[in-house]
């Protein structure tokens, strides 16, 4: 079996939790850890014929396009929580909590899917629920500052059997594993699995992810750890000089910048990880829309080297635009960045209404824009 994920602390929680499940029920996994699903990786995964393939926290949104490329040859699964469309396909199984009533960005992580996925496959993965609730956390969709939903039961459940702890406070709950080795914070695990997914990408830092999740850190992990961070903090630090002297463009509705390939060897899930951290600063203005550009390498570990002549862009709201949009005042990224993506030719899949990247051509970035301002006027 070929477990397809991705990078981040949901995607890595969601690849450790279907990992152990599958091993469990006596299956060899293979996992590939990838950005996006691009295409034109699509095409070379799904072309072996008479396997099983599973998705884990993308490809909900593309399920027709798999099926398409499928053609058939392979059993496809996905579990996702992004926006999702279905696709008929007896070959193709989409398993999507937004297409049953919940909300990906509020009420079910990919890693809380995965553990219900689990948890019905076999009893002896109820253990994987303290894994799962890492990328709850990670995933950051709280309502007044605590998980709701799916994710909530999961924490309950866990603190019912002593295995977490919930402080509330006046900003919220906060969450801690209880561990043989203490009481760990879950979101500074969330974090770090971030980083090694993301800074990390390129030299083997998922691998060493999941291995957190399912062993525990060790000294390897610490040492990687701590080497990706001063990557990433001195690449954030010159960035962000970069920005206050004159870096960000400026259109009516919308703030942007272009890392190129500054953010290089680390993957392009960091430009939205800068995004996270300046979205509130008061360089910005909270009224305006935040984008990013970074050029996507010609090399996928795991897969090879592609042509793919495309470069990411992520978004990200403020806290102040977040209220309205949760409110329905204004317009969620998980329909701006797709509609203006697809009018440029490019390739959209996960998407949330507060957090969204797709892909466009290279020299599409500035059309890309116009199209988010002719949609928002």
């Amino acid at each position: 079996m070929q477990l397809l994920h991705h990078n981040d602390s949901d995607g890595l929680t969601s690849a450790a939790v279907l990992t152990r499940a599958f091993e469990r029920a006596g299956f060899a996994v293979d996992r590939v850890c990838l950005e996006k699903p691009y295409p034109a990786v699509l095409r070379r995964v799904l072309e072996p014929s008479g396997r099983m393939l599973v998705f884990a926290d993308f490809a909900g949104r593309i399920a027709p396009l798999i099926a398409e490329l499928n053609r058939g040859r392979n059993l496809v699964l996905i579990l996702d929580h992004h926006k999702a469309t279905a696709t008929d396909d007896p070959r193709v199984h989409l398993l999507d909590p937004e297409l049953f009533g919940l909300r990906g960005d509020r009420d079910i992580t990919a890693s809380t899917t995965c553990l219900l996925f689990a948890r019905t496959w076999g009893a002896a993965n109820e253990d994987l629920a303290a894994v799962a609730i890492i990328g709850a956390v990670g995933d950051r969709f709280f309502v007044d500052g605590r998980l709701v939903g799916a994710n909530r039961e999961t924490a309950l459940e866990l603190a019912a059997r002593g295995l977490l702890e919930i402080v509330s406070g006046g900003d919220g709950e906060r969450y801690a594993l209880v561990t043989p080795r203490g009481r760990v914070p879950v979101d500074e695990l969330a974090r770090e699995l971030d980083t090694l997914g993301g800074a990390g990408y390129t030299a083997g830092g998922p691998e060493m992810g999941i291995r957190v999740c399912l062993e525990g850190p060790s000294p390897e992990s610490v040492s990687m750890l701590a080497r990706l961070r001063a990557i990433q903090e001195h690449a954030f630090a010159d960035e962000l000089r970069r920005l206050r002297s004159g870096g960000m463009k400026l259109t009516p509705h919308l703030q942007w910048i272009h890392v190129h390939d500054r953010f290089a060897p680390m993957g392009v899930k960091m430009i939205g990880a800068f995004l996270d951290e300046i979205k509130n600063l008061s360089d910005l203005d909270p009224r305006r829309y935040l984008a990013g550009f970074q050029a996507i390498p010609s090399a996928v570990p795991g897969v090879g080297d592609f042509e793919l002549s495309e470069v990411k862009v992520s978004m990200r709201v403020s806290d102040a635009m977040a209220e309205g949009i949760r409110a329905g005042r204004l317009l969620g990224l998980d329909v701006l960045l797709p509609e203006a993506t697809a009018r440029v030719g490019g390739f959209a899949d996960a998407c949330h209404s507060l957090t969204a990247a797709t892909t466009v051509p290279i020299g599409a970035e500035a059309r890309l824009i116009d199209e988010m301002e002719r949609i928002l006027a």
